[in-house]
């Protein structure tokens, strides 16, 4: 099961975002930034304990490492 990760530092954005530990992504923050989320079956389910841990934080997927990652803005957009 793969290992998520989220960005303790916000990108200028104002996101956090989740990473994929497990496919060594090319974008991982230094591991003194990063925040264990542990092992989930997908990235929406870290994204899902994320957001209920820090219910104030803005937090998605990494485009490049998390299959489908829509911006919050994008997804918003779409409902």
């Amino acid at each position: 099961m793969p290992i998520f990760i989220m960005n303790a530092h916000q990108q200028s954005n104002g996101i956090h975002e989740i990473h994929n530990l497990t496919t060594r992504c090319p974008l991982l923050p230094r591991p003194e930034n990063q925040i264990d989320l542990g092992h989930h079956p997908s990235w929406q389910d870290a994204m899902a304990l994320a957001r209920r841990l820090w219910p104030r934080h803005r937090i998605n997927g990494c485009y490049y490492c998390t299959k489908n990652a829509v911006s919050e803005e994008s997804n918003r957009s779409l409902h």
